[in-house]
């Protein structure tokens, strides 16, 4: 039989020294503008050496080196870089003072989604959120950024915020009409009566069944439903409107219910698929062949003696 041939044995790789090592990562710092990792694959100016392979000789003593260190270590003694593994400790008061700049700065608090923290380049939002939450770097743990901030300087925590009931909200659209003379939508801003709230988060609350609602709604259909506004996009035209017309059916109205309507109020009894509101915007806005600037209250209080603001 014929002798299997021996393969042959390879020769040992080259030694290494700390010198060499920073050299190359000189170079890998000059071309990438970062310092490498154990992950950063081979080094180029040494193919096949590849920076796992040297990670591996510094923490085990291999190819003529002392062991016991690593590629982090060596840059963070020689370089000054940051070594993931023994990163500086973090306090709640340098937290907040990284949040107070960035407000005074940007005009908004921080979230985790942030990203770098400005004053300090090799922060993130992330990563302080991390060490809040599990305890790193010198913290209790148990914490969040969101909560830090709801703590300490009274921002709303979306994941702890209050339930929403739609009566609470009919009353924020009721006193959004009274200042503005409309009816809001989901894009209509901040909710002065409730602070941190907007008008966007409701609308998502309402659709979605968060934060105590039952969900399967909207800000147009639930003002369709309680104060008779209707979506306009969605109805044809309307028939014009005039101030005799109107004040007929208000007339009628206060006959048959001993009270003027109101300028948000519902459905007309005298007229199927009217609503106080929109005549009331109708008047308004000028739509409808009404003249611009008017309103329910002022043609009752001009023409039928009713007190502003009165019944």
């Amino acid at each position: 039989m014929a002798k299997r041939k021996r393969k042959p044995i390879p020769p040992d790789p080259p030694k290494l020294t700390l010198k060499q090592i920073l050299a190359w990562a000189d170079a890998y710092h000059e071309r990438m503008g970062d310092w490498p990792r154990v992950y950063s694959g081979l080094v180029k100016e040494s193919v096949p050496e590849n920076w796992r392979k040297i990670d591996n000789a510094l923490r085990y003593g291999l190819r003529g080196l002392p062991g016991r260190s690593s590629l982090p270590k060596l840059l963070a003694r020689y370089r000054g870089t940051r070594n993931p593994k023994a990163l500086p400790p973090l306090s709640e008061d340098q937290i907040l003072a990284w949040a107070d700049k960035h407000n005074s700065l940007r005009q908004e608090w921080p979230s985790l989604k942030t990203g770098t923290i400005l004053g300090a380049r090799e922060e993130t939002w992330e990563n302080v959120d991390a060490a809040l939450r599990e305890g790193f770097r010198g913290l209790p743990g148990g914490s969040s950024l969101a909560r830090l901030l709801e703590a300490h300087r009274g921002i709303p925590n979306r994941l702890n915020a209050p339930r929403f009931t739609q009566t609470q909200i009919l009353q924020w659209a009721d006193a959004y009409f009274d200042r503005t003379g409309k009816w809001p939508n989901r894009e209509s801003g901040s909710i002065l009566e409730a602070s941190g709230e907007t008008w966007k988060r409701v609308d998502y609350a309402l659709a979605k069944g968060c934060r105590g609602l039952p969900g399967g709604t909207s800000i147009p259909q639930l003002l369709a439903e309680n104060r008779g506004v209707h979506n306009l996009a969605s109805l044809g035209p309307r028939p014009p409107l005039t101030v005799a017309r109107i004040l007929s059916w208000a007339k009628s109205h206060k006959q048959e219910t001993g009270q003027w309507p109101l300028s948000h109020g519902g459905a007309l009894l005298d007229a199927p698929g009217e609503t106080w509101a929109n005549i009331n915007l109708a008047l308004y806005h000028g739509y409808r062949g009404l003249q611009r600037g008017q309103s329910l209250a002022g043609l009752l209080h001009r023409f039928c003696g009713r007190e502003r603001g009165g019944r």
